[in-house]
């Protein structure tokens, strides 16, 4: 090999040489490079994260004073005044709307309705005709009664002559005594026969009477239970008349509450439908209890109402006593701690007052309010304090109280 050949060769071997090494560190370089720049990227976020939760911290904190400031606003239901009052101790009683007067009317004769002019709702007068039973059978009959009336007083009339013949030929001698005997009981039974014969007509004329349909008492027709060219028996019931004139509230009363129960007790009924309560007092009681409940019936009549219906749910709150206390309502009452306590407004910031309860009833707060549930505060609050009712919901003593212009 020459030499120029050589030195072409060595350089060959050089260049290869420096190829692989250059490829041996140029990976290394960028994996750094890259490296680096993830760095760097971290480096930055964490400094804005930082940055951020400055900021959100100094909102906070120039927030905070606003809302620490803020009042919680009030409505006028929301709050009332602890004041001595009226405290009315109550029953809870509930039953059945019924009627004082109602009737049946039922079928006095076997027969077909012949017709029946009334149906439910409509008004009827006492005695007025309201329907007919067919009385063709009973009309013969009492002609055939009639015929017999007739008949008795013919064998009657030759009995009574038979009889003063016999006395005057028992004068002058021709009969026997016992002839005039045997007329004087046959003009007897004569007279007997007639007797009956008037009665089984006075029965046939009853009969065809009371094929007439009659409403006995005033009122509305509740049930019309029957239709004509039905066959009836005697006691069929035919249509129901109401007289809700007068309703009463048919009342079953615990045994442990009867001796609480007096007549003249005055009481408020809620009726399902009624907006309000009706007025009533209790105007009887039954001396029995009931054999399967063993409850006692007290009836309380109601004040007229033209709502009023028989049947109707009623719930009664009877007035048991009444005395003066000092009271609360009793939704103010709270019992989410060791002692009940109620929420006392003081200088517009909200105070949890320990109070000891007496009795529950029903007062009046406000003037022209409803009667609502009230407990007796035995101590704790002093007369003329606010407290919060319960439809403020919860909130922590301190917070700041907003009253409305009318308070109570």
């Amino acid at each position: 090999m020459s030499r120029r050949n050589r030195w072409i060769a060595a350089a060959a071997v050089l260049l290869l040489a420096l190829g692989v090494l250059l490829g041996a560190l140029l990976p290394r370089g960028l994996a750094g490079r890259k490296a680096a720049g993830e760095g760097a990227a971290g480096a930055a976020s964490a400094s804005a994260s930082v940055a951020q939760g400055a900021a959100s911290a100094a909102s906070t904190a120039s927030a905070a004073p606003t809302l620490a400031g803020a009042a919680v606003e009030l409505l006028p239901t929301d709050i009332a005044r602890v004041e001595a009052g009226e405290l009315t101790q109550t029953l809870a009683v509930n039953g059945s709307l019924k009627a004082v007067q109602s009737a049946l009317v039922k079928a006095r004769i076997a027969a077909e309705v012949k017709s029946l002019s009334v149906r439910e709702g409509d008004r009827v007068a006492a005695g007025q005709r309201i329907g007919q039973l067919d009385t063709t059978e009973y009309d013969w009959r009492l002609r055939q009664a009639e015929d017999q009336i007739a008949s008795a007083e013919a064998q009657l009339d030759i009995a009574e002559r038979t009889l003063a013949n016999n006395q005057a030929l028992v004068n002058q001698g021709f009969i026997s005594r016992n002839a005039l005997d045997t007329s004087v009981s046959n003009a007897a039974a004569a007279r007997a026969a007639l007797q009956a014969a008037k009665a089984a007509a006075e029965i046939a004329r009853k009969a065809v009477k009371d094929g007439e349909v009659r409403a006995p008492i005033a009122g509305l027709v509740s049930q019309r239970l029957v239709q004509p060219g039905e066959r009836v028996s005697v006691d069929t019931r035919l249509v129901e008349i109401v007289d809700l004139s007068r309703i009463e509230l048919e009342a079953a009363v615990a045994p442990e509450d009867v001796p609480a129960v007096r007549i003249g007790q005055v009481a408020r009924v809620a009726i399902d439908g009624l907006a309000e309560p009706v007025p009533a007092k209790v105007v009887r009681i039954n001396p029995s209890a009931s054999a399967g409940t063993r409850t006692v019936m007290a009836y309380l009549l109601l004040d007229s109402h033209p709502a009023l219906r028989q049947g109707l749910f009623g719930r009664a709150t009877l007035e048991v006593q009444r005395r003066r206390a000092l009271v609360a309502p009793a939704s103010a009452l709270r019992f989410d701690q060791a002692r009940p306590y109620v929420v006392v407004v003081r200088r517009g910031v909200a105070v949890e007052q320990p109070v000891t309860t007496g009795q529950r009833g029903d007062a009046v707060f406000g003037s022209g309010a409803r009667p609502e549930p009230a407990v007796e505060l035995a101590s704790g609050v002093e007369a003329g304090a606010t407290v919060l009712r319960g439809t403020v919901g919860s909130l922590r003593a301190g917070t700041r109280l907003a009253l409305p212009a009318t308070a109570p």
